[in-house]
């Protein structure tokens, strides 16, 4: 029995000093970043960002792999489902907060750990070029004061600029429900029936309304933030008019599955941080448009709470709660 303990006692130091070890030496291998929406998107175009600074920090491979389908829950449900070692991480989007309140899969910002907030875009409030809506005021006015009178559009019901909106309008004392919607693929066709007075108002990213109105075709009357964004200083925020803070949008996060170890959790959080505040990341997000927004894995973690819970309450008025 003395010898079997022995033994017993020598493998299980063998296996902890050999855990440490693989810990402390992370990464030892390659490492894939699964990016839930297709190539050339602005989601890859993060992810891709991202993958480079953390190759360099790293010191090891870091491979994007676009896992597309079932509006991005193809993609998160991969990153959920990877081993948690490190080795299989993943570039989390604003659906995240969305999937298990509209019943579309079972995922939610508990099934992951945060690593780092990247990136809010926040949603732009645009309308036609001629519209008498001057101001960010004069539209809140008359959608309060002529329910089921006005149609917006700009992407699939519940998506994340969606519910930003909607969120937003039922903020301001105004039912969600009543301002009908014309779902769209994305912000292009919207913005295309915007000037050709097929809908009132589109929301979107500010970077995806810019060619339109350059071209003078449709104006925007605010962005749903409490700031105005230094990219484009000439739109005003939406707290300059309501006075409320409002801080939602699409954005995107550094995740792994969750218990990934502290260790190396840790690890890529110091990474990630690195490349955030690296020059080639900022002039990237800068020159792109995307909003670069830091937190913490504490601080994303909060982030996700959050909008999982604005998120239930506005699918719930927006009758699409599974």
């Amino acid at each position: 029995m003395r010898k079997l303990s022995t033994v017993l006692c020598a493998t299980v130091m063998t296996l902890s000093a050999s855990a440490a070890f693989g810990a402390a030496n992370y990464p030892s291998k390659p490492i894939t970043l699964i990016v839930p929406w297709s190539a050339g998107g602005g989601s890859d175009a993060v992810g891709r960002q991202l993958a480079m600074g953390l190759q360099e920090e790293l010191g090891q491979p870091v491979n994007v792999v676009n896992k597309t389908g079932g509006a991005g829950v193809v993609g998160h449900m991969a990153m959920k489902m990877a081993k948690p070692d490190g080795y299989t991480l993943g570039l989390g989007t604003a659906e995240i907060a969305t999937y298990k309140h509209i019943g579309t899969a079972n995922i939610s910002y508990t099934d992951f750990t945060p690593i780092a907030l990247l990136n809010v875009d926040y949603a732009a409030f645009t309308v036609n070029a001629d519209s008498p809506w001057k101001t960010l005021g004069d539209a809140l006015a008359d959608l309060k004061a002529k329910p089921n009178t006005y149609v917006v559009s700009g992407s699939a019901p519940g998506a994340a600029y969606h519910l930003s909106f909607a969120g937003f309008i039922d903020q301001q004392g105004i039912d969600p429900q009543s301002i009908n919607l014309v779902p769209s693929e994305g912000a292009a066709p919207g913005l295309q029936e915007l000037a050709a007075n097929g809908v009132n108002i589109v929301f979107s990213s500010l970077p995806e309304t810019e060619s339109m109105r350059q071209s003078g075709r449709v104006r925007t009357l605010a962005v749903l933030s409490n700031d105005r964004l230094s990219a484009f200083p000439d739109i005003p925020a939406a707290k300059e008019v309501t006075g409320k803070d409002w801080t939602q949008g699409s954005w995107r996060g550094f995740v792994g599955p969750a218990n990934l170890p502290e260790d190396v959790s840790k690890r890529l959080s110091v990474a990630a941080e690195k490349v955030f505040n690296s020059e080639s990341f900022q002039t990237f997000m800068n020159s792109r448009g995307f909003g670069p927004v830091w937190a913490d894995a504490a601080g994303f973690e909060a982030y996700m709470k959050e909008q999982d819970e604005k998120n239930a309450v506005t699918i719930k008025k927006l009758g699409l709660a599974n």
